[in-house]
C-alpha cells in the first residue's frame, strides 16, 4: 500500500462511484502529509509523503481494495481462475501459454497505472505436470518454479496432497495443548483417482505497489 499513486487513488474512487464530497475529504486527509523516520542513531527531519496510503489507518485497507478492484477489472477472472487477497494474487490456468498470457496482462495493467508486480516474489507451481511442459517466463525472464507455496497461511502442494498442511495444523494444536506430535508425513487427503489429462499451472503473484 506504500506505493499507490495518489492520483490513481482519486481516479479509482471516482470510477467506483464514491461521492465527490468523500473523495475531497480523503484528499484533505492526504494533503501536506508529513512523517519522520526513527532509527538507532536518532530521528530524521520531517519530510513530505507524496505517494502511498497512510500506514495504520483503518481507512487504508478499504481504499486499497477500491484501487485493486478497479485495476483488476479488465484482467481478473472468476474464482478459482483468479483469487485475490490484498496484494496477493493466484492465477490458475491449464497451460503454460495461458499462464504467461495472463501474467503479462496483469503486468501491463499494473505498470500502465504506475505500479508493478514484484518479479522476485512471483512463483509458479505445476499440478499434474507433463514432461516437456516448459518453463514460465515474464518479459523473457524465467519465473521461479516451486513444489509448494503458502497462500493465506495454507500450504499448497504440487502433488495435490495436503499432508504438510494437516501436519502443520496438528502440530499447532499440539503446541497449544503442550502435547507431542505423533503425526507423520502420510497424507489421508490424496485423490486415488486417475490424474487429470491436462496440466494446471498455479501461479502466486505478490504485487509490490511502487512508483
Amino acid at each position: 500500500m506504500t506505493g499507490v499513486p495518489r492520483e490513481e487513488l482519486w481516479y479509482c474512487m471516482r470510477k467506483s462511484g464514491v461521492a465527490e464530497k468523500y473523495v475531497r475529504v480523503v484528499q484533505d486527509m492526504y494533503e501536506r502529509s508529513r512523517t519522520v523516520v526513527r532509527c538507532a542513531v536518532g530521528q530524521t527531519e520531517e519530510f513530505n509523503v507524496e505517494v502511498g496510503l497512510h500506514q495504520g489507518s483503518a481507512l487504508s485497507p478499504f481504499l486499497f481494495a477500491i484501487v485493486m478492484d478497479q485495476l483488476s477489472e479488465e484482467v481478473r477472472q472468476e474464482s478459482p481462475w483468479t483469487m485475490m487477497f490484498a496484494d496477493d494474487i493466484v492465477i490458475c490456468s491449464e497451460s503454460r501459454e495461458q499462464v504467461e498470457e495472463n501474467l503479462e496482462r496483469w503486468r501491463f495493467a499494473l505498470e500502465s497505472r504506475g505500479m508493478k508486480a514484484s518479479r522476485s516474489k512471483t512463483e509458479y507451481m505445476c499440478v499434474n505436470e507433463r514432461e516437456g511442459s516448459g518453463t514460465v517466463r515474464l518479459q523473457g525472464e524465467e519465473v521461479k518454479k516451486v513444489q509448494e507455496f503458502k497462500y493465506l497461511g495454507s500450504t499448497v502442494q504440487s502433488n495435490g496432497e495436503c499432508g504438510k498442511e494437516v501436519k502443520k495444523r496438528v502440530q499447532a494444536d499440539d503446541d497449544d495443548d503442550g502435547g507431542d506430535d505423533d503425526g507423520d508425513d502420510d497424507d489421508d487427503c490424496d485423490d486415488d483417482g486417475d490424474d487429470d489429462d491436462g496440466d494446471v499451472m498455479v501461479m502466486m503473484v505478490m504485487m509490490m505497489m511502487v512508483m
